[in-house]
Order: C-alpha cells, then sequence, then structure tokens
C-alpha cells in the first residue's frame, strides 16, 4: 500500500487525534507492551538537550515526551497540530510550554532551536520532505536532528509476524482499550507503508540535513534518525 493511498487532509488528521488524546498515553503503553517508555528514553538520550537551550518538540502530543528536555534544565516548546491533544496535555503538564503549529508552516522564527525533535508524527504530515525543510529552517547553524518512527524489523521473519501484528492483532487490541479504534487502523497502515531506514535517511539528506545517521530500536521497529543543521 502507498502512502498516496493514505492521505488524509490535515484537519482529517487532526480530528482523529483529537478524538484519542484522552487516553493516547495509555493506549499506546499497552498496543506496544511497555516499550514507548524506554523509546522516549533513547530519544531524550539522542536530544541531550542542556540547560539554556531551546528545544523544539514537534508533534509533541499531550507533552509527554517534553517533559525530559525541561528537566534537563532546557526550554522546551511543546507543538502538536491537535487540539485535542493539547488540552490535554495542559491538565497534565501544565508547566510546559505548549504551542498549536503545522508541521510544514511552523510558527517560529528562523535559526531559533539549538535542538528538534520529531517522535511518531513524521509518517502522519502531509509532506515529510516540507516538514523536514521547516525543522531545518528553525533550527540554529549545527543544531541538533533526532526523528524517533516506526520502521522495518532488519530480521526478515520478524518483519513478517511483525506486519501480520500491525495489520490484524493491533486493530483488534485497539477496538478494546481504545476510544477511537479507527484511528489505530490508520496508524498500522501509515507504519506499513513508511520508508525503511536507509529511505528516511535519504529524505533528511534530501531536506539539507548533514551527518544523517540511524540507530535501530526493538530489532528495527523504531529506529532513531539524527542529523545536523
Amino acid at each position: 500500500m502507498s502512502r498516496a493511498s493514505l492521505a488524509k487532509e490535515p484537519h482529517e488528521v487532526a480530528a482523529m487525534f483529537d478524538g484519542v488524546a484522552e487516553r493516547y498515553d495509555l493506549t499506546n503503553d499497552l498496543l506496544s507492551l511497555g516499550q514507548t517508555r524506554l523509546w522516549r528514553k533513547a530519544v531524550a538520550q539522542a536530544v541531550d538537550a542542556r540547560p539554556g537551550e531551546r528545544v523544539l518538540d514537534l508533534a509533541a502530543g499531550t507533552g509527554t515526551s517534553s517533559v525530559p528536555f525541561q528537566q534537563a534544565g532546557a526550554s522546551v516548546v511543546a507543538c502538536d497540530f491537535s487540539l485535542g491533544m493539547l488540552e490535554v496535555g495542559k491538565e497534565r503538564n501544565p508547566f510546559l510550554d505548549f504551542c498549536a503549529g503545522d508541521a510544514m508552516r511552523l510558527p517560529f522564527a528562523d535559526a531559533v532551536f539549538d535542538a528538534v525533535t520529531i517522535s511518531f508524527g513524521l509518517r502522519n504530515v502531509a509532506d515529510t520532505t516540507a516538514a523536514l525543510r521547516e525543522l531545518r529552517r528553525v533550527t540554529k547553524p549545527g543544531g541538533r536532528l533526532v526523528v524517533c518512527e516506526f520502521s522495518h524489523p532488519t530480521f526478515a521473519p520478524f518483519r513478517t509476524v511483525y506486519l501480520e501484528y500491525l495489520m490484524r492483532a493491533l486493530p483488534a487490541l485497539a477496538n478494546r482499550v481504545a476510544s477511537n479504534p479507527e484511528a489505530y487502523v490508520y496508524l498500522a497502515e501509515s507504519i506499513r507503508a513508511w520508508p525503511d531506514q536507509r529511505g528516511l535517511a535519504t529524505l533528511l539528506q534530501a531536506s539539507g540535513w548533514r551527518k544523517v545517521a540511524w540507530r535501530d530500536l526493538t530489532g528495527g521497529i523504531v529506529t532513531l534518525h539524527r542529523g545536523r543543521a
């Protein structure tokens, strides 16, 4: 299935996430069998936020992923285009700086962030290259990028089992625990259609990022891509 066949208008995707905001973090923990916490820890280590730095956490949702950056002493902006996610986030993490924003038209000046990061949100943007270029635009020269996204398991037999889980077991589980199971059917399909590790690295390079590298997590189910502005 191609990404084009999964295309949704931005307002449709925003509405989808609005509908799952209340139970989003809990559902993700359940469906990933607790792996999301390990992935967030890996992102925090890769971003390596430092006191006095400015960090943009794009597609931050309820801000769960932003908390470690603030705890490290950085000034973090938790940005998302889902108003429902932001509302839930403000209730749960009132100490964070939340901002509504479109990944393809970020509401920030040029070169204002020391580090930018996006976790499990890039594949939901209509134009991946446009989003990566926007992230590059708002990053200071030499600044850091960390992208955490679902990818392709590197062990072929496991990859087959994983895809079967995505397309069959995940929607069935979501039907029991999620407030909007249809959203998780879409998410499973979007993961399946997403580029592999090298494919995303190529997109990063084409968008102006330097020193692009990646590291697989959980056998390649998730991959951390890094780059420099």
